[in-house]
């Protein structure tokens, strides 16, 4: 009878045990950190969770183990403030070595290609990001004038962007990695933006079509298959037809007046500014160069408001609460075209690309184009 009883016990413990959730490990040593406190965290849709954290001993190693995710998930080992991305997909384990100094860019991982190659994806944007900051230090220096800072900073990041898109995303769609690279930022914002960029949405649509394909399941997979339809949706380009502008909005000078509304919901007429110098100015907030440009407005803006220069800028982006998040923080007058990168304004003042900038004087003539100007600043006190 014991013996019977010993045997089912051992076939339960063993049944038990073929149904052990399998799990995940990451370890490895954090030198000079001594104290310190060690965190994992998934970076989730919904945003960064907490998973395990330890206390960091004189030879800083560490080891946390987790269930294994059901399709490629993104994670970070975080210190303070500094973090190591990395992904988990059907790897047992990875070890991380990495120095506390340095801790998000002098680090190695063995155990993924995934995870090395969003390192080098890391260490591509700290540069972009380092090369922006200083190209921003020489403008604020006059180094640059800022229609050159403007051209040399969509330079820049327009490179970025074709890099990333040749060697990773359209190269390894099928990847994490490639994934990762979407929703790289600069200066807090996407550097790909599928909501108001036709061949950003052709890079989104790219991963989402691979990634659905292998996991269509998955959250991530169903999430940036949404985000392609919306951003289809918004960049579809509609029937063309003939813009009519009523001969009372255009005077002499080929000023069309231009009435849209603010995050109030009031109607914002550009006429109404007559007797100001007015910078119009089209742009779309969510873009990686819209801080630079808006930081550019606020320099010109605080050092000129009181001498009689205004600025209407308006919003193409895709976004409308996006758009009201960010106008909310801005002093000058900001509304939105609903119609977004295919605005009937923006066509009608022939915008080719964003931002797009134009100066009017006191009597509501447009005195010049953006990239007709060498120097902003000196253009702006001219017309003062």
């Amino acid at each position: 009878m014991m013996k019977k009883i010993f045997c089912v016990a051992m076939a339960a413990i063993a049944l038990s045990a073929c149904h052990t959730e399998p799990k995940f490990c990451v370890e490895g040593h954090v030198t000079g950190a001594e104290g310190k406190m060690l965190y994992f965290e998934a970076s989730s849709l919904e945003g960064v969770v907490a998973l395990d954290s330890v206390k960091l001993g004189s030879n800083g190693s560490f080891r946390f183990k987790q269930p294994q995710p059901e399709s490629p998930e993104l994670y970070r080992l975080r210190v303070e403030e500094k973090v190591i991305n990395l992904s988990v997909d059907s790897t047992e384990t990875l070890t991380v070595q990495a120095p506390y100094v340095d801790f998000a860019t002098k680090y190695s991982v063995e155990g993924s290609e995934n995870c090395s190659q969003i390192k080098e994806l890391v260490l591509r944007q700290v540069k972009l990001q380092a090369d922006v900051d200083a190209l921003a230090a020489d403008m604020r220096a006059n180094k640059l004038t800022p229609s050159l800072f403007q051209e040399q900073l969509n330079g820049l990041v327009n490179s970025f962007k074709e890099e990333v898109k040749v060697n990773t995303i359209f190269a390894h769609p099928n990847t994490t990695a490639a994934y990762y690279a979407l929703f790289q930022q600069l200066n807090g914002y996407r550097l790909f933006d599928p909501l108001n960029s036709k061949d950003d949405v052709k890079c989104f649509a790219a991963v989402a079509t691979s990634l659905y394909n292998r996991y269509p399941h998955a959250t991530r997979s169903k999430n940036l298959y949404n985000i392609v339809i919306k951003g289809m949706k918004n960049t579809r380009k509609p029937q063309q037809k003939v813009i009519e502008i009523p001969e009372e909005k255009i005077n002499t000078t080929g000023v069309i007046d231009i009435a849209l509304r603010d995050i109030k919901g009031e109607v914002k007429k550009l006429s109404e500014l007559k007797g100001k110098v007015v910078l119009l100015d089209f742009t779309i907030y969510q873009t990686a160069v819209s801080a630079s440009h808006n930081y550019l407005l606020r320099d010109l803006y605080d050092k000129y408001a009181a001498k009689g220069l205004e600025i209407y800028q308006i919003s193409l982006d895709a976004d409308e609460h996006f758009w009201k998040t960010t106008a909310l923080n801005l002093p000058w007058n900001c509304v939105r075209d609903s119609q977004g990168i295919y605005s009937n304004v923006a066509l009608a003042y022939n915008v080719q690309a964003v931002p797009t900038l134009f100066l009017i004087n006191r009597k509501n003539e447009l005195s010049a184009r953006g990239e007709t100007i060498k120097d902003l600043e000196a253009a702006v006190k001219a017309l003062l």
